[in-house]
Formats: structure tokens, sequence, C-alpha cells
């Protein structure tokens, strides 16, 4: 039987989704607009909704010589806070396979203990450790380096129970027949696991890649040189106490351009991510 529905009934979801998504777009075409005026127009309420005449001239300015008030241009920012995010994530997903793995393929004891201890540090965020974890990172020299930004942030509670769960779905009559063909550990970790795993990698890699690009406590604490702060400490930065003084229009510019990376990420990777967390059947 065909379930017959009124025009209504099913203009209804499409109306509700296209005011949601005018919802979430309205305020990014509001700031793309303002980055693209002048600072009397913006300071003095006439913003319209139409694009300005400086577009050109205030993201030219933006990526060669920066804010006054960031003093760094922006192109270094968005380096310095991709180095970050592509270390978090690649970092996660590396050390959180290899774990899952030897959790799961490997007989030692104590095993689910360990899994416990990694599964509860879910519920110590970076910024409860902050301290003894800064410290260890100035006493090993790594301030205002790549090294410092990343290695404290790779290790992924999160990362390693999603590869667990889904290391478990394995069947052991692959694992047998990999016995079979004289696979070691090694090349049943490469040539098995790994292509089985693209999924959960690609779904890990957007969540984490996001996660590394926002990260504003711990870059803040961590980089004391203005040559490795991120976009998001920039931003910060270029918004000063008097209003007055903000150039709100290189501030505007600057929010887009933080958006456009993790944006690309997601809609490249949409079908892969969506794909890694809700498909049951490996």
């Amino acid at each position: 039987m065909v379930e017959r529905r009124s025009f209504l009934a099913r203009l209804a979801p499409h109306l509700i989704l296209a005011i949601g998504v005018l919802v979430l777009v309205f305020p990014v075409y509001l700031a793309f607009v303002a980055s693209t005026w002048d600072p009397a127009t913006i300071v003095n309420g006439q913003l319209g909704l139409m694009p300005g005449p400086y577009t050109v001239e205030n993201y030219a300015r933006l990526l060669t010589s920066g804010a006054q008030a960031a003093r760094e241009p922006v192109l270094r920012m968005l380096a310095n806070s991709f180095a970050l995010a592509m270390g978090v994530a690649l970092g996660k997903i590396l050390i959180s396979i290899l774990s899952a793995f030897a959790l799961i393929f490997y007989r030692f004891p104590f095993r689910q203990t360990i899994f416990w201890i990694i599964f509860v540090t879910l519920m110590l965020p970076v910024e409860v450790r902050i301290f003894p974890t800064y410290k260890i990172v100035a006493d090993l020299g790594l301030l205002n380096s790549y090294g410092g930004l990343v290695v404290p942030l790779i290790a992924s509670a999160t990362g390693t129970l999603l590869f667990r769960q889904f290391f478990r779905t394995i069947p052991d009559e692959l694992v047998e027949a990999s016995k079979i063909d004289a696979a070691g550990p090694w090349r049943f970790f490469k040539d098995t696991l790994l292509p089985l795993s693209r999924t959960t990698m690609a779904a890990l890699f957007v969540i984490q890649f996001i996660y590394g690009w926002n990260q504003y406590l711990w870059p803040l604490l961590i980089t004391t040189t203005e040559s490795m702060q991120t976009v998001v400490i920039g931003i910060r930065k270029m918004i000063t106490t008097q209003d007055a003084l903000t150039e709100w229009q290189l501030a505007m510019a600057t929010a887009v351009l933080a958006l456009a990376p993790p944006v690309i990420v997601v809609v490249a990777m949409q079908r892969l991510f969506v794909k890694g967390l809700v498909e049951t059947e490996k």
C-alpha cells in the first residue's frame, strides 16, 4: 500500500530544513559582508546585506601584512592551525589504532584493566591536567614548537574505544586465514585491518581535525611568540577591549578564512565520515 501525503506534509520537512540552514548560514554571510566594508561603515551601524567594495583590499592586507593587533599575516596563522590540526588528527589515529590492535589481538596480563584505565582518561580533558602537561613540555624545551603544540594532544581514549569496538567485529575466521597464509602481526595489521578501517579512520580524522583546529587554551599557553600563534588566537587578539580600535572588517575576514579549512575537510570526506559513524556491518 502506497501512503499518499498532502503537498503540505511533503513540503514541511524541506521548509524546516531550509529554515535551519538559513539560521546557520546567515551569521557566516553577515561576517563575509562585514569583511568587505571599511571600518567606518561597520562602526556607524550602516552595514547592509550586500558585499562592499573593499573585498580585495581587506583580504590582501590580511594575508600579507595582517591586522595591527595581531601583527602576523593570517596566512602564517592558518599554516600554524593547519599543522596543529593535521598533527593532532593523524597522531590520534596512529596511536588509537595501534593501542586498539594491541588490546584486541594480543593476550597479556591486565589487558582489560589497561583498557579501563585508558577509558577513564575520557574524564580528564586537557584543562584538568593543564599544569603538569605544561611543566613537562617546558622542561623538554618544546615551548613555541609544533611538537609542543601537537604531542600532548594526540593521546585519544575516544579513538581507542572506536577502533576497539570495530576490531571486535572482525571475524575469527579472518584472523585464522591470515595465520594459515603465514602472515605475521604486522602484515595482518597492514594488509587486512587498515583497509577495513578506512571509514573509521575517516570519521575519526574529521572529528579530530576540527578538534585540533578549534584549540584555543593549549596554544595560548604553549606559544609565546607571535609567529607560532594559531588563527583562533589571532581572532581574539584582533578584538580589543575598545571597539573604536578594533578593525572589525579584518576580524570578520579572519573568521571567514578560519572557517574554510574545516568546511573543506567535512565536505570532502562527508561520505566516508557518515559511513564510519553509522555503518554497522564492515
